[in-house]
């Protein structure tokens, strides 16, 4: 079963986030760019709402320099939350990148590295990823104003994503400017979650979340495991 991931910015999105399902809270400022990161006060109050009852995942901010990577990392991980999140970042390099979080997982830090679709990040990184002792990846949109994941990667490159990540031992997920109605595709990938902040908003990514589309997403997501189940609707892609 796929889990629905939604990035909130404060305790009162949190909340309403877990009173309608969702599976992940992600912490993220989305007025600060990707992966905005909020206040570590503000981490430790949703840390301590959640309380247990979800994983509560956190942004590490939009770093353009890999050498600031492993502070970022211990002041967010600090807070509680259960799973990092980290970006690789144009000219940010790949080797530093990869090295800098092979370090932190090798002190336990649980890590998800964020990979860019927009920038065509080289999806032969993930091997690399896995060897550094990762707990996962995700595929992600950096511009959030140059179209959704689909529009920068074929449903069969996204496929092969998950579908590697998986063979890895990565936990895997997608989000990028998602649309309720990319749901049904993007579940014949089986991705372990997929990544929601603008469509689930009243209106657009730095707007307040809606109850009624977070409601919406909840039940899309069974509904169309069940379709997949059934072999009705949607078909998986090559």
């Amino acid at each position: 079963m796929t889990d629905l991931l939604a990035s909130v910015r404060d305790p009162g999105e949190a909340r309403l986030a877990l009173e309608e399902g969702c599976d992940i809270i992600d912490l993220k400022e989305p007025s600060a760019g990707a992966l905005g990161a909020v206040p570590s006060v503000v981490m430790r109050r949703v840390v301590d709402l959640v309380a247990g009852r979800r994983p509560v995942s956190a942004t590490i901010g939009d770093l353009a320099d890999s050498t600031h990577i492993p502070d970022a990392v211990r002041k967010v991980a600090a807070t509680g939350v259960d799973l990092v999140k980290i970006g690789l970042f144009p000219g940010m390099g790949e080797a530093g990148y990869v090295e800098a979080l092979a370090s932190l997982a090798g002190e336990g830090y649980r890590l998800v590295a964020v990979l860019f679709a927009d920038h065509r990040t080289d999806l032969g990184l993930l091997p690399a990823l896995a060897e550094a002792g990762l707990y996962g990846v995700m595929l992600d949109t950096c511009d959030k104003a140059a179209g959704t994941l689909l529009a920068h990667r074929n449903i069969g490159e996204l496929g092969r994503f998950t579908g590697t990540a998986h063979r890895l031992g990565l936990y895997c997920g997608l989000a990028g400017s998602l649309r309720l109605e990319d749901i049904g595709d993007l579940l014949s990938l089986n991705p372990d979650y997929l990544g929601f902040r603008g469509a689930l908003c009243e209106g657009g990514r730095i707007t307040r979340l809606s109850r009624d589309a977070l409601h919406r997403a909840r039940r899309l997501i069974p509904e169309q495991n069940a379709k997949l189940s059934s072999g009705a609707g949607v078909t998986a892609h090559g």
